[in-house]
Parts: structure tokens; C-alpha cells; sequence
């Protein structure tokens, strides 16, 4: 197999696996569960006069993506990206997200009454590679800054061909808070039920937000 030299979008590596499980048990058998697993840390980044600017987010993936993606890429030194080297990586895994809102959902006020908050373009985006993994850094900022009273933020894939984990050790942080800020996160159920699905049912009819179920909620409630 020729080596490739061209980075390739996580959607992109997304695309060939369904291919390929397509190929080997046919598109009618394929299951609902992920192909490549992030590990996540978040922060939610208020400013000095308490407004709430952005999320900053890092995502490691699994060693299988992680080798995948950098396979081909030019070094000068063998097993070790520097984060010049992953910088066009980095661009066109950025620029694929978008199309999927990053993963990343955000409402503002009282259930019922939630007004969603929209994100402008990702800032500050990088690629770090460390003993064999894969990291993705970047800031989501918010396209108008707010007060927060009550925000619910969601991380998660609605196709379920990624799976988002928040880390064991930090996983969300409130960075430059007012004072009185509460934060909760709740993981999503370990119970949660497995279906057999075509890939045309991931993305379209009732199952299109079966990655919902498996969604990383997090509320921020401030004074």
C-alpha cells in the first residue's frame, strides 16, 4: 500500500471504515457504535467582566486513528510530529468539523426557554503527538460573549461514529469564573441500548440524534 502524504479529515477516515464494515457484513447489518474513541478535556473561558467567551476543548483519539492519520506525514526525526509538521493535519481536521458543528452544543437559560448560543470559526487550533497519541487542541468561541444563569453544553457525536469520553482526571474546568459559578458534568450511561442500523439510518429518519443518548452534558449555573 502506497504511503500517503496527503492529511486525511477524521470524516474522511470515518467514510473508508463504514466502507469497509459495508464490505464485510453488508450495509443492513452495520451496528450503531463508534469506530474511532476520543478522550476529552474541556474549558468553558469567561472573560475579566464575567461573560462567558468560548470552550476551549483537547481531544486525544485512540491509538488507531492516531496512527492513521499521521501515516505518510513528512518528519525529520522517525516517530516523533512536531506541531509544525502536523499543522496541515490540523487545518483540514478543523475545516472537516464544521460541517458537524465540532461536536459541540450550547443552550443559555431555563429548560423551555433555552435559547441556543452559536460558535464563530475555532481559534488557537494545533495538533500535538506524544508517545503514540493523537491530540486535538482548539477554542470554540462564542460568535456574541454572555452572562451566564444557566448554560448546558453538550459534547457528542449524533451519528455515533465517534465516541466522546471526558477524561477521568479534570475533565471540565471553568477558566476566570465569577465567583459563585457551579459546574456538573454527567457522563453518559453505561446502559445505554445498542441497535442494529444501516449507515443511512445513522444520519437520516428517527435515528439521525442516536448519538444523543450518548452525550457528555454539562450545566454551568453563575449568581
Amino acid at each position: 500500500m502506497a504511503r500517503r502524504s496527503v492529511p486525511i479529515s477524521m470524516r474522511g477516515f470515518l467514510r473508508l471504515l463504514s466502507v469497509a464494515v459495508a464490505a464485510l457484513f453488508g450495509a443492513s447489518a452495520a451496528q450503531a457504535h463508534p469506530h474511532v474513541w476520543i478522550t476529552a478535556t474541556s474549558q468553558l473561558v469567561f472573560a475579566p467582566d464575567g461573560t462567558v467567551t468560548g470552550v476551549r476543548h483537547a481531544w486525544t483519539f485512540d491509538e488507531m486513528f492516531a496512527a492513521y492519520a499521521v501515516q505518510g506525514l513528512p518528519q525529520q526525526t522517525k516517530g516523533v510530529y512536531t506541531r509544525e509538521e502536523l499543522s496541515a493535519l490540523a487545518q483540514t481536521n478543523i475545516e472537516s468539523l464544521k460541517e458537524y458543528a465540532y461536536f459541540t452544543f450550547a443552550r443559555e437559560g431555563e429548560v423551555g426557554g433555552q435559547k441556543k448560543q452559536k460558535f464563530g470559526e475555532p481559534v488557537d487550533y494545533y495538533l500535538d503527538y506524544k508517545d503514540g497519541s493523537l491530540t486535538l487542541h482548539f477554542t470554540l468561541p462564542f460568535r456574541a460573549p454572555f452572562k451566564v444563569t444557566k448554560l448546558a453544553l453538550e459534547v457528542f457525536d449524533p451519528s455515533y461514529f465517534i465516541d466522546f469520553q471526558m477524561a477521568k482526571d479534570n475533565p471540565v474546568q471553568l477558566a476566570g469564573a465569577p465567583a459563585g459559578c457551579r459546574m456538573n458534568l454527567v457522563r453518559p450511561a453505561d446502559s445505554a441500548p445498542q441497535q442494529t442500523l444501516s449507515e443511512a439510518d445513522f444520519m437520516s429518519g428517527q435515528n439521525a440524534n442516536y448519538g444523543a443518548m450518548f452525550a457528555n452534558k454539562i450545566t454551568v449555573e453563575c449568581p
